[in-house]
């Protein structure tokens, strides 16, 4: 993974010594509220509904277990022993001191680590594929570019205060397991006829209050031209992107305003003047980078190893276990593993300081150091020994990390909600710890497949609800919570927005209609039909009628559906 240099480390340690001086001039009464506001947003301070929140930056979701161990310090120590991993790939803190704020900061210097650019109208975290470097059919490992995106856009002078957020991913195969398609700019490596690396170039992306999916902007741009073309994507939203309304101020809405025809015309105008100056990349430049990414000195191993494959055929949770974590890998007798942060009864996302410390011991123990977070709110260990998955998995089991759910319905990815946010109508966490108690049983999850539930507590969608096969929404409806359901959402190339079937239902009734919309699904699914596919199938009516089953007396409406 990329170490740090001087030039990185005096950065972020002069950036802490500046919001240092920043709390304390406000906590005297010298800076006010609204003067503090934007300086403690671009250091990723928050005001929350109970006090101080902290977003700690993870770039491109990489961790090192000494980066690992630094953050179960910090959130034990500054904390309430619970840290709260997001779907940008960071680590939120819910109960932190604004006064020690600048220290949290100091403590993650001294890991090279930082809070810069985790909030604000600014670049925010690059995000990327957990399993970069390690999938089989990767066309090229996304973390190099990643990274170099990440020091350019770091305290870049023109593009600190911009209209509004932007979220920038890179995504290495055609899966696109980064999830490009939802952000406001997108970069898919791909090769051209004659192989040679670049980029497909998604633009105009998001969720949140105007869900909208990201179109092409350029099919093939060379590698040496990331920076000039992403910066000349910048300057021409800069330059065009709404201030006047922050709700119409994204870049997707210009891009929807312009037409992707003409938004193309400007940015390459724009490019004209940039190509091939300074930020060319050049070969030097990208192998510098790239070497950070070597591939570690793996084993020479056969890919069937004969004790994980005994364990499987004895051990039934085991096996439950391997057919939902573990992931195929690129070199032979190697895995990449997947540890479950969605036990039952616990808050989707959230890890606890003894659980971030058991996950830095089996890095170190059973691969090479270094942790993935991910935007399903999980947790990665991208290198592992086939022969010590069965060790593995039992200390996971121990720690509470080995949950067979991973893909699964109680696989929930949910954000804080209202418990936390002071922008949410209504609470997350309780809703999904209600539908998981409801699916419990391990052999009907595996039964029931592959289904993505995503959860927001608002329409800024940090829960990506839009994009989940069931969508759950939550508004205010005159002062009670109630939630409303989307179904069809997917995530990657197949990506898709969800639609709402239905009025919103208050929180108590919620859990039942998920459970009569997945029986709705089992009933008319065909062999190794997935749910979103049953949907996309049969169409939304059946499960309309299954949701709101008192609006919806039996008809003939059912009849014929199974066949399509």
């Amino acid at each position: 993974m990329y170490q740090y240099n001087d030039i990185d480390r005096r950065l972020v340690q002069e950036r802490v010594v500046q919001f240092r001086e920043q709390t304390r001039r406000h906590l005297a009464g010298e800076l006010s509220v609204d003067e503090f506001r934007p300086l403690r947003l671009q250091n990723g301070l928050y005001l929350e509904r109970h006090g101080p929140m902290i977003r700690l930056a993870i770039p491109y979701g990489q961790l090192s277990s000494r980066q690992l161990r630094t953050l179960a310090d910090v959130t034990r120590r500054f904390d309430r022993g619970t840290g709260h991993f997001t779907t940008r790939q960071n680590l939120q803190l819910n109960w932190v001191s604004l006064a020690q704020a600048p220290d949290i900061l100091a403590e993650l210097a001294q890991a090279d680590l930082h809070a810069i650019q985790t909030s604000g109208a600014c670049i925010r975290n690059i995000t990327t594929d957990p399993f970069a470097g390690v999938a089989p059919q990767e066309v090229s490992d996304p973390r190099p570019w990643a990274e170099i995106l990440r020091q350019w856009s770091t305290f870049h002078p023109e593009f600190a205060y911009l209209p509004r957020k932007f979220k920038i991913a890179v995504s290495g195969g055609a899966d696109d397991a980064a999830n490009v398609r939802i952000h406001d700019l997108g970069f898919q490596l791909v090769r051209d006829a004659d192989r040679q690396l670049g980029f497909r170039v998604w633009v105009g992306g998001g969720l949140g209050r105007t869900p909208i999916l990201a179109q092409v902007l350029r099919e093939f741009l060379p590698w040496r031209h990331v920076l000039t073309y992403a910066e000349a994507i910048l300057r021409t939203y800069n330059l065009h992107g709404r201030r006047d309304n922050k709700y119409k101020a994204r870049i997707k809405i210009l891009v929807q305003a312009l037409g992707i025809g003409e938004f193309a015309r400007q940015v390459e105008a724009e490019w004209a003047h940039l190509k091939e100056g300074p930020a060319t990349l050049t070969e030097a430049e990208a192998e510098r980078v790239a070497a950070h990414f070597a591939t570690p000195d793996y084993d020479v191993l056969l890919n069937l190893d004969a004790g994980f494959e005994s364990a499987k055929r004895h051990e039934r949770a085991f096996a439950a276990w391997v057919a939902r974590s573990v992931h195929a890998h690129r070199v032979p007798g190697y895995a990449a593993v997947t540890l479950s942060l969605k036990a039952a009864g616990q808050a989707p996302g959230d890890a606890t300081a003894e659980q971030m410390d058991t996950v830095a011991d089996l890095a170190e123990r059973f691969g090479y150091a270094e942790i993935r977070t991910t935007v399903a709110q999980n947790l990665v260990l991208p290198d592992v020994r086939k022969r010590d998955l069965y060790p593995l998995w039992q200390k996971a089991c121990a720690a509470g990390l080995a949950t067979p759910n991973v893909g699964l319905l109680s696989d929930i990815v949910a954000c804080p909600g209202g418990d936390y946010c002071s922008l949410a109508n209504a609470r997350s966490i309780p809703l999904a710890q209600a539908i998981q108690s409801r699916f419990t049983d391990q052999e009907q999850l595996a039964d029931i497949g592959e289904l993505k539930l995503n959860i927001s507590g608002c329409v800024n969608a940090c829960g990506h609800h839009h994009v989940g096969h069931i969508g759950i929404l939550g508004v205010d409806k005159q002062g009670q919570e109630c939630f409303q359901i989307t179904l069809g959402g997917a995530w990657g190339m197949e990506a898709a927005l969800g639609k709402v079937i239905g009025p919103a239902l208050p929180a108590a009734e919620v859990p039942q209609a998920i459970e009569r919309l997945v029986d709705n699904y089992r009933q008319y699914r065909r062999h190794h039909e997935r749910f979103v596919d049953t949907f996309k199938r049969i169409g939304p009516e059946s499960f309309r009628a299954a949701a709101y089953p008192d609006d919806n007396p039996e008809t003939e409406l059912k009849k014929g559906i199974a066949n399509g």
